[in-house]
């Protein structure tokens, strides 16, 4: 077999180069999409999955926003678990390179689950807006409430274990911030589901994920310049 010529090796070069931009790009965007949506849920909607629903009638647009960035935010995590798993590549561990594709895949799915049905209360209440009066509204809100405060957010939680169990062991992102998912993990998985303020952990870790890795690369690609330069 001839060996790769110029243009294939100058190709995998920038595909080295592109794959942890792509990533950080990715998980940028994921975060502060979710973010937003967590944001304006939160100032709309109270954290009761038994509330009455008099945010129907006041806040029901801000609610139809939020839940309208949530596909792309789940376009985004898919990019972002995507191109990490490229450049884990021969070095990832089969048994954590499972939990981690399958805790970011179910976490994606509990997430449009979650969003579908406070979608579907809204559509409901449009139609009739005697809804809120009804069982049905009070089951199909709690089963929203439940879905992602209760196993959306442990699926995040063990995804971020898996994630920094990989990057201890591959370094492909920095130790004190791989270790710094383990404690945060666990606060995900142990969180009380009152505590809707712990799913702002996820997309924040995330973010200081794709920061780094968005900063190192920008730093290694300095490197090269100047070594090709020098």
């Amino acid at each position: 077999m001839l060996p790769p010529g110029p243009e294939a090796r100058l190709e995998a070069a920038g595909h080295r180069l592109r794959a942890p931009r792509a990533a950080a790009i990715a998980g940028i965007l994921f975060s502060v999409l979710l973010l937003t949506s967590f944001a304006l849920l939160r100032s709309a909607v109270p954290n009761d999955p038994l509330e009455a629903g008099a945010w129907l009638r006041t806040h029901g647009r801000s609610v139809a926003l939020a839940l309208n960035l949530v596909p792309y935010a789940g376009v985004a995590f898919l990019w972002f678990i995507g191109v990490l798993r490229d450049r884990l590549g021969a070095r990832e561990d089969k048994f954590f390179a499972t939990v981690f594709l399958g805790s970011g895949l179910l976490f994606l799915a509990m997430l449009f689950l979650s969003a579908s049905v406070l979608g579907g209360i809204i559509l409901a209440f449009t139609a009739v807006p005697g809804t809120i009066d009804t069982a049905t509204f009070t089951i199909t809100r709690a089963i929203s409430w439940e879905i992602m405060n209760l196993y959306a957010i442990r699926m995040a939680g063990v995804f971020m274990m898996s994630t920094a169990t990989l990057a201890l062991r591959t370094e492909f992102i920095g130790r004190p911030i791989a270790l710094l998912g383990f404690p945060l993990a666990l606060l995900l998985l142990l969180a009380d589901r009152a505590m809707s303020a712990a799913l702002v952990v996820f997309p924040l870790w995330v973010l200081l994920i794709s920061v780094h890795v968005l900063v190192r690369n920008l730093l290694e690609r300095a490197d090269e310049t100047g070594g090709a330069a020098a």
